[in-house]
């Protein structure tokens, strides 16, 4: 990995990057130089117009005044067409959090339902926990998220969970999905990826969408082995018992 230098980023960007998850020149590339101002001015870092174009240069290795006057527009734009930006959860808390999660997938998984469980977390504190229950509450709607929303909702009294963050073992697929764009939830932070139904990125991604009124960030990845084995050991039992 190339590390990133002092030209063109000024230290304490580079310490900011760091504290991000970006420290190279590659996951900079990568992640795109108009996110990661986006994503610096949502962890409180001053980044204008020219800290965009030394997040250009430095993707690419070089002093941000070697940049055409062709490739500062494409910053200018790519920084117009991308959507918000939020701030990952810490590490510690999404694995706490996750961990709940998977505590309510097993409680699904004993009363025979797919093993999927959600939270929604506000200011640090659990309002609203859902575990898979369409066969139990025959509704088709009765998904992990979905349920874990109507707590939530209820808890506040607003069915607008502004603020909010949906922790969930299984990536949300296009139901689940739109509940929490509708909800405005602020993040959301899967587990396992779901190459069948996911919403978020493997098979279709709502959350991508910028004409949309409302915009969720998505942090995936979260303890996904220990998801994806929850999942896997709850079909291997049904295929065994027919």
């Amino acid at each position: 990995m190339t590390p990133l230098t002092t030209p063109p980023l000024p230290p304490t960007t580079i310490a900011a990057l760091h504290r991000l998850g970006l420290a190279s020149q590659e996951a900079l590339s990568a992640f795109g130089p108009a996110r990661a101002c986006l994503l610096l001015r949502a962890a409180g870092q001053p980044a204008g117009r020219r800290l965009l174009y030394a997040l250009g240069a430095a993707a690419r290795g070089v002093h941000w005044q070697a940049l055409s006057d062709d490739e500062r527009s494409a910053l200018d734009a790519a920084l117009t067409a991308a959507l918000p930006v939020r701030v990952p959860p810490a590490a510690d808390e999404a694995r706490q959090h996750m961990a709940d999660a998977r505590a309510l997938a097993a409680e699904a998984a004993a009363s025979g339902e797919v093993p999927v469980g959600a939270l929604v977390v506000k200011d640090g504190r659990v309002i609203g926990r859902g575990r898979n229950a369409p066969i139990g509450l025959s509704d088709p709607c009765a998904h992990a998220e979905v349920l874990a929303l109507r707590e939530a909702a209820a808890t506040l009294g607003n069915y607008r969970l502004d603020g909010c963050d949906l922790y969930v073992t299984l990536e949300p697929c296009p139901m689940c999905a739109g509940a929490i764009l509708h909800a405005r939830v602020a993040r959301v932070i899967y587990g396992a990826a779901d190459a069948k139904t996911g919403a978020a990125g493997s098979v279709t991604d709502l959350f991508s969408l910028k004409a949309l009124n409302a915009h969720t960030a998505v942090f995936s990845g979260v303890d996904a082995d220990a998801c994806a084995s929850q999942l896997s050991a709850f079909f291997a039992g049904l295929r065994r018992t027919g």
